[in-house]
């Protein structure tokens, strides 16, 4: 071989060593990214709920804020996992091609790398299918809630109602027993009145019969007391039959 052959197989093999030092910085540099996100992805499960909704009914840290970092973290992580796997990959490939490079400690850094990878990828799913199964029986159990809730809340507007309702009986019962007391006051009242008349009536009959000069007089003014007694009883029964009416109708 011809030292330009040579210093030119040096000068290849000196480019793919840079090369593959370059992608393990970069593999590196991706797990511990990757190890950051997950440590923080499965401190959210763990210490916050995952539905809006629910997070409103309990004392834990934000669930809004925690949902949006869920999902967040969720796609960061997957876009970090899908970069190292495309830098193993091409670590990968470097043994195949220069078959110098291929020694037992470089097989054994790219075996570690697909090891770190396959571990932080079923830690990343495992924890991502927990953290969706926990937000979807919250929301199960939010739905079943909110449905106990509207139940609640239908029942309390109907006793409501029953129990306006009730007020409303009530007043109208208390309003006709008081009409119809005042009814018992008047007809007292008028009890009152006719046995004055009768008295009075009774006076003047004696009246009458000492002065038969008064007899004519005495009878046209029981006329008028009659004609006045049927009119006001007419006017009272009137009066008791719209209060009672009102009563009944309120």
């Amino acid at each position: 071989m011809s030292t330009e052959q040579t210093e030119e197989a040096h000068s290849t093999m000196g480019d793919a060593k840079k090369h593959w030092e370059d992608l393990r910085r970069e593999a590196r540099f991706l797990e511990n990214e990757i190890d950051t996100k997950l440590v923080s992805y499965s401190k959210i499960g763990a210490n916050s709920t995952l539905s809006a909704a629910a997070d409103r009914e309990s004392d834990t840290a934000p669930l809004l804020s925690s949902g949006r970092m869920y999902e967040s973290l969720s796609e960061e992580i997957d876009v970090l996992l899908k970069r190292l796997t495309e830098v193993n990959e091409k670590m990968g490939e470097f043994p195949p091609q220069n078959s110098s490079l291929a020694t037992p400690a470089l097989i054994h850094t790219l075996t570690r790398h697909r090891d770190i990878l396959q571990d932080y990828t079923q830690e990343f799913r495992k924890t991502q299918n927990n953290l969706k199964s926990r937000k979807e029986r919250e929301e199960l159990l939010q739905g079943v809630k909110k449905e106990i809730d509207s139940s609640k809340t239908a029942l309390n507007r109907r006793l409501d109602l029953y129990m306006k309702e009730r007020d409303h009986l009530v007043s109208s019962e208390r309003m006709v027993d008081e009409q119809i007391a005042i009814a018992i006051d008047t007809k007292e009242g008028l009890v009152t009145q006719r046995a004055a008349f009768k008295k009075i009536q009774s006076r003047m009959m004696d009246i009458t019969s000492r002065f038969p000069t008064l007899n004519n007089l005495i009878h046209k003014i029981n006329m008028k007391k009659r004609k006045d007694s049927i009119i006001i009883g007419c006017v009272i029964g009137i009066c008791t039959f719209l209060l009672l009416y009102y009563g009944f109708h309120n």
